[in-house]
């Protein structure tokens, strides 16, 4: 079964030319949110014969029932700049408008949830950041102020308001809301286990720099006569076993790199915290930048890394959050991973996707849905250094994402919980939006 469910009820749809994009789009929003199985058939008369839900999605009202005017979208074969007209005073917000009268919604809303989810606009010309990356200012949701609404499941729910008008006897499947908090180990110590040379130049160059005060702090964590500020994983772990969550934890497991800067791969303390927070905790890879264009990188960090665990690893999330569409997922693809949880951005909140809920990747370029789940997350801590707050920013989004029951991913760094109560995003605000993210 699609999304792993027995569905109670069976929806039909009648389309003229069941297309993959189609297909893919249909069975996200019927079987991946509504938890209902889907059919297509491309006979009206059997379309007809159908005593049951059924949705007529095409050009033509007159094979009755519910019908929902295709824009078009779905049925090209090519990827080109689209025309994004916003249909006023909608609500929720909504684009790709149709004008059949008879339509039960005055856009598309399979379209429109298709253009988000395959993140159809970053396979368009773009100007990128630093790292190559798509940055959030970029995004249609950002310039539409869309960015911190989950469209995608609100069009949902529409659909099954639709449904449900027509078939008072339907209802959709059980979905419940799920909270999965993740933390990505970029440097699992911020001075210890560094070896010899790296050490050495860094404190030749925070003397050069006159920093003095981090110069001793260095020395004395060093020394052993000092914590280190990033050491603080007891304390995770105790937050997680009082709260009772699965947490996933992304290692970089990668050689030492101008932007991998992680520990050394064969230090045993590094093996043995792996390890320690595997007995407790889900393991993902957190791929290197420096992987991103050397595929002999990326092969020899999965191995390594699934070596210490002693099991395949099947998660992953790209360091730097550099995510290019589609290269990043092919290439996780042809690795057989199940499951990747790089789809966000590094510093602003929201629905890169516009969905609070896992959906499979469609690579737009070979016009193929793949069998990777993308765990898409809402919530990074770095946003908190940018003078987003927990109240203020991250609540809103929780308790959208809960009255959706909808799945909320949230990121944070390791190196950002601190026991400093001063710090942004320590360990103090993690533990608040826990709280409020519990179920």
């Amino acid at each position: 079964m699609y999304y792993n469910d027995i569905f109670a009820f069976m929806i039909f749809v009648y389309t003229p030319q069941p297309t993959p994009r189609i297909r893919y789009v249909f069975k996200l929003i019927i079987a991946g949110l509504l938890k209902d199985e889907v059919e297509f058939t491309s006979r009206p008369e059997e379309f007809d014969a159908y005593e049951g839900p059924k949705i007529n999605y095409s050009k033509d009202p007159g094979h009755g029932e519910l019908f929902m005017e295709a824009h078009g979208l779905l049925n090209e074969k090519d990827i080109q700049t689209q025309e994004l007209n916003f249909i006023e005073d909608a609500d929720p917000l909504a684009f790709f408008p149709v004008y059949n009268k008879s339509s039960a919604m005055n856009f598309d809303a399979f379209a429109a949830s298709f253009y988000l989810v395959t993140r159809y606009e970053e396979y368009l010309p773009f100007v990128r950041d630093e790292y190559g990356r798509f940055q959030a200012r970029e995004s249609i949701a950002w310039k539409m102020d869309f960015l911190d609404k989950p469209l995608v499941n609100m069009w949902a729910e529409k659909i099954a308001e639709l449904i449900k008008e027509k078939w008072p006897s339907w209802s959709p499947g059980r979905k419940e809301y799920r909270f999965v908090p993740t933390i990505d180990i970029n440097a699992a110590w911020k001075y210890k286990r560094k070896g010899f040379f790296r050490t050495s130049a860094a404190v030749a160059d925070t003397l050069l720099n006159g920093n003095l005060k981090q110069t001793i702090e260095r020395i004395k964590v060093v020394n052993a006569s000092r914590p280190d500020p990033f050491d603080t994983y007891e304390e995770q772990l105790s937050i997680h076993k009082e709260y009772d969550l699965q947490t996933i934890y992304f290692i970089l497991f990668a050689e030492y790199d101008n932007n991998d800067r992680n520990i050394p791969v064969n230090n045993r303390h590094f093996i043995t915290l792996i390890k320690g927070l595997a007995d407790y905790c889900r393991i993902g890879i957190h791929t290197s930048y420096a992987s991103l264009k050397a595929n002999d990188k990326l092969d020899q960090e999965f191995a390594r890394l699934s070596a210490v665990l002693n099991k395949d690893v099947n998660m992953t999330r790209q360091h730097f959050h550099v995510l290019n569409m589609p290269v990043t997922y092919r290439n996780f693809v042809n690795r057989d991973v199940e499951n990747d949880y790089s789809m966000g951005y590094a510093v602003i909140p929201g629905f890169r996707a516009g969905i609070c809920d896992p959906f499979y990747f469609y690579d737009l370029d070979f016009e193929v849905e793949t069998n990777m789940m993308v765990w898409p997350y809402a919530i990074v801590d770095k946003a908190m250094e940018l003078g987003y707050d927990l109240e203020r920013t991250f609540k809103p989004i929780i308790e959208r994402v809960k009255a959706l029951n909808g799945t909320l991913i949230t990121l944070w760094n390791n190196e950002s919980l601190k026991k400093d109560l001063s710090a942004s995003a320590g360990l103090n605000d993690y533990e608040a939006m826990i709280r409020m993210a519990l179920p």
